[in-house]
């Protein structure tokens, strides 16, 4: 049977990765819209990589449960990259909940459950993870360890507690790395590892919503006063994956990769530092 790697949210950095980690491998590429997910595997259809599509609500677990189907019957899935998500300027609060922190957490414990040995994942999170406050150790281990049908119902990610989308953004993508950092425990009892990256500003669509966006100075101010001194680019992110996903990663598993070009480091340290 093929190895099979699926791709969630084959935007400009779930491709990359694709084309990295995707080499003699069927890859499954799948969208909430199904042209999105057809017109990336029309571009990797050409570059010749064997591709095949589906779409996929993460937020619902029928769906996600429909994608593990669809990926076990194309072959043995050895690869999973969670590159969905919606920002701040896209979504409100429930919203983001609903997608960036349930979906993440929905996905990897359907795709836990089939992964094969010697499999791996990565779920790209976001330095915005990195910039929220120290929460206490009972909400990360709600955030790691919820049951995923419970995960909303946390009284810290209610609506009188989470009012503001960067807020729920934040929450969920520090909820990622945890949720991740305690898969790895059941992943690795079948013989596979599951890794985040959290991306600064990679230059996306996305990215470009958000630059031109309501908080777009304080996006363009974090570029200028980066070690960096400048956005990252869809391929860097998926060097990291490579690695991540790859052979020379085995070592690694539960752990969050933070690569942003110096602007978390601005933030708790240098020009960007809450006065």
């Amino acid at each position: 049977m093929s190895d099979v790697v699926a791709v969630i949210g084959p935007g400009q950095i779930g491709q990359a990765i694709a084309r990295r980690v995707g080499s003699g491998k069927r890859v499954l590429l799948a969208d909430l819209r199904r042209e999105s997910a057809q017109a990336a595997a029309d571009v990797m259809a050409d570059a010749g990589f064997d591709v095949s599509v589906a779409t996929v609500d993460v937020a619902s677990c029928a769906s996600v449960e429909a994608l593990v189907a669809t990926a076990t019957g194309l072959g043995s899935v050895t690869g999973l990259v969670h590159a969905a998500g919606v920002s701040p300027s896209q979504a409100p609060p429930a919203t983001i909940l609903q997608v960036d922190l349930y979906g993440v957490a929905l996905v990897l414990e359907a795709f836990g459950a089939v992964i094969e040995r010697g499999g791996s994942g990565v779920v790209i999170a976001s330095q915005s993870g990195h910039r929220l406050p120290a929460l206490s150790a009972e909400q990360n281990h709600a955030l790691a360890l919820t049951p995923v049908e419970d995960l909303l119902r946390l009284p810290f990610l209610q609506p009188d507690q989470v009012t503001d989308p960067l807020h729920a953004y934040q929450l969920s993508k520090r909820g990622n790395a945890l949720r991740v950092q305690a898969e790895a425990v059941r992943w690795g009892r079948r013989g596979a590892r599951i890794n985040t990256i959290s991306p600064g500003i990679i230059m996306t669509p996305l990215a470009r919503d958000e630059l031109t966006g309501p908080r777009g100075a304080g996006y363009r101010r974090m570029i200028e006063v980066s070690a960096a001194g400048r956005a990252g680019t869809p391929d860097e992110v998926a060097h990291v994956a490579a690695l991540l996903m790859g052979p020379d990663g085995g070592f690694i598993t539960g752990s969050d990769v933070l690569m942003d070009g110096g602007v978390t480091a601005a933030y708790w340290f240098g020009d960007l530092a809450p006065k």
